[in-house]
């Protein structure tokens, strides 16, 4: 089991604090095992057993408390009196009216909720229609790529790592599956195939499932790429498959809120303001990019600038690409009031390639920190300010919040 230490610390910060809290995140990216190995902890510093009730809704035994009114009397008849009952509540979107079994718990004395989630709209409206206020939340990816080098062969280069990483998957228990492709294979299929039917079509009444799908490996293929939702919409349309553009919205939050697509928005920098349209795309695994797609004609830029900005969502950053002028930068990540510019590239080896990636950054003249990661496996290096540094030892780095 990988120590996933960021997240345990967060939850470990908001023990017996009056809030409610709310991990989310794609299914099977580790929300249970987080709760379990808390639990752990729990039972090591104190906490007795007596003290914890822990039900997960996509266990059949548990089916009856679906109901909200069963799951509360259940947990109340367990609370204890004179001491704090932990209440760990894994899938909690499959209870019906489950705010409000919520706001009623929350107000009672001696209790701390935990529960878990895979679809951003119990955040986004449920939850916060009832329990504004009540609530911190704590978004949750599959393994970063220092957890998966870090609990599968540390001694191995880290390119040759980075590889498997991209190769396989970042979901936790594909490391129990390593050296055997046709399962990995299979085992990705299956989340992707419950997070379309369960938690897209299912949830969101979706009528026309091949059109999603098509949605789905548009975007998938065209990761880092700037797109919009009428570049979408005449896209199905030349092959033949009509679609509106508010039909491809509706689609594209749908994924957005299952956590298997993630939406990059741009910003002027120079006109300080919000873009839009163009966004970027990136997906949550890019095993699951191949498990759909296959591996050829993989854009390894792409690729890496998808893993970069994962990481920074990682490490606490709101992420959007930037614009000054005509000019791009790939990422502005900003974080308590602290910037960074960064850009990505597979290689700037090429004169014109290192130009054309530093010019975008020499544009901007403020004092905020200019990254550029790259793949070379050269020194470091600093052009009047502009870091170069190789972008594995970059993913390498402990910088959580």
């Amino acid at each position: 089991m990988i120590n996933r230490d960021e997240y345990l610390n967060w939850l470990i910060g908001f023990k017996d604090k009056e809030l409610i809290k709310v991990i989310t995140g794609i299914r099977r990216c580790g929300k249970s095992t987080i709760m379990g190995m808390y639990i752990s902890y729990l039972l090591r510093n104190g906490v007795e057993q007596n003290q914890i009730i822990s039900i997960n809704f996509e266990d059949f035994d548990f089916a009856d408390l679906k109901d909200s009114k069963k799951l509360h009397d259940y947990v109340m008849e367990r609370k204890l009196s004179d001491k704090t009952t932990y209440v760990f509540l894994d899938e909690i979107q499959n209870v019906i009216e489950f705010p409000l079994v919520l706001d009623s718990l929350f107000i009672k004395d001696k209790i701390d909720i935990y529960v878990t989630g895979s679809n951003a709209y119990m955040l986004s409206s449920e939850i916060a229609t009832v329990l504004s206020g009540r609530y911190v939340s704590l978004k949750m990816l599959p393994l970063s790529f220092a957890e998966f080098h870090n609990g599968t062969n540390p001694e191995k280069p880290l390119f040759e790592n980075y590889t498997k990483y991209l190769e396989s998957s970042s979901f936790p228990y594909i490391l129990s599956l390593q050296g055997q492709p046709k399962e990995i294979n299979e085992y990705l299929n299956g989340i992707y195939s419950t997070v379309i039917l369960k938690d897209v079509i299912g949830r969101y009444k979706i009528a026309d499932s091949m059109m999603l799908e098509s949605i789905v490996s548009f975007i998938f293929h065209n990761i880092g790429s700037r797109l919009s939702t009428k570049k979408i919409s005449n896209t199905m349309s030349s092959s033949g498959r009509n679609i509106d553009t508010k039909t491809v919205e509706k689609y594209i939050s749908a994924l957005m809120d299952s956590f298997i697509i993630y939406q990059a928005k741009r910003f002027d920098i120079k006109g300080k303001q919000y873009l839009k349209t163009l966004e970027k795309y990136y997906v949550v695994d890019i095993g699951m990019r191949f498990m759909l797609l296959g591996r050829k004609n993989a854009d390894v830029g792409h690729i890496l600038e998808n893993v970069i900005y994962l990481e920074l969502i990682r490490r606490g950053y709101r992420v959007f690409i930037g614009k000054f002028e005509e000019f791009e930068v790939d990422f502005i990540a900003e974080k308590f009031g602290e910037i960074i510019y960064l850009q990505v590239a597979a290689s700037v080896r090429e004169t014109l390639t290192l130009e054309r990636e530093l010019l975008s950054l020499q544009k901007i003249k403020d004092n905020y920190p200019k990254l550029l990661l790259t793949l070379d496996e050269d020194p470091d290096a600093d052009y009047d300010g502009i870091k170069r540094t190789n972008a594995l030892k970059w993913l390498m780095e402990n910088k959580y919040v």
